[in-house]
């Protein structure tokens, strides 16, 4: 069973829709992983991060695609880069990601209700 959270604990959790702008791959992590950079509105501007998603995924693919993202974490050290967001998704059949993303397009920044 899952863990009850109080509204008060949901409501700390910023996920947020950006635009991913940049991808590239990420040869110095332990796991096959993309860098990638995303569009969070005039608030929160580009933010970076380290995401495992490449058996679905190609960085070429990704550039100009919604995602959500939690953008209030702290920031985490994961190489030689600092992540500054956390790329929401969920684990298919075999256990690799899949990217949460908007049903359709919406504004850069805009944080889920």
């Amino acid at each position: 069973m899952s863990k009850i959270i109080s509204w008060d604990d949901f409501e700390k959790v910023e996920l947020r829709i950006g635009t991913v702008v940049r991808a590239e791959k990420f040869p110095e992590a332990r796991n096959s992983a993309y860098k990638i950079w995303a569009d969070f509105g005039d608030i929160l501007g580009i933010k970076k991060s380290s995401a495992q998603i490449t058996v679905h995924y190609k960085p070429e693919d990704l550039v100009g695609k919604q995602i959500v993202a939690v953008v209030n974490f702290p920031v985490k050290q994961i190489g030689p880069i600092k992540s500054e967001f956390l790329l929401a998704g969920f684990c298919d059949e075999n256990g690799d990601v899949v990217i949460a993303k908007p049903e359709r397009p919406v504004p850069n920044g805009v944080r889920m209700l």
